[in-house]
């Protein structure tokens, strides 16, 4: 029986989905980086100076946002020449959504509470 006064004793392991979930979580742990994924779901795709135009942040400091973005699988980029052009990885964002979804939907199963 499991409870407060309990908790269960058994290991857990992490798995690669767990590990790939915790990535995209950290990657999404920075206020520009969301900013970064509101700004390209509006549009196609864009340059790395366009997102640049946009934050208060030098072009440095952009890119690597952008490059952890790119690295947790949330974004693509693809180079054009002397530049890099940014769009959502549409793929990796429905399999995050649905990550967050199966984690609310578990939490609400244990505690009881359900979202409205």
């Amino acid at each position: 029986m499991n409870d407060k006064n309990n908790p269960p004793t058994a290991a857990i392991a992490a798995t690669p989905e767990t590990e790939l979930f915790a990535v995209m979580c950290k990657a999404l742990g920075h206020p520009a980086r969301v900013m970064i994924i509101h700004y390209l779901k509006n549009i196609d795709r864009c340059l790395c100076g366009d997102i640049v135009k946009l934050l208060p942040l030098a072009q440095s400091t952009v890119s690597q946002h952008l490059k952890c973005l790119r690295d947790a699988g949330l974004i693509k980029g693809e180079v054009e020449g002397p530049r890099t052009c940014y769009c959502l990885d549409k793929a990796m964002l429905g399999k995050f959504t649905m990550m967050v979804d199966a984690l609310g939907k578990s939490i609400a199963k244990q505690t009881g509470v359900h979202r409205k």
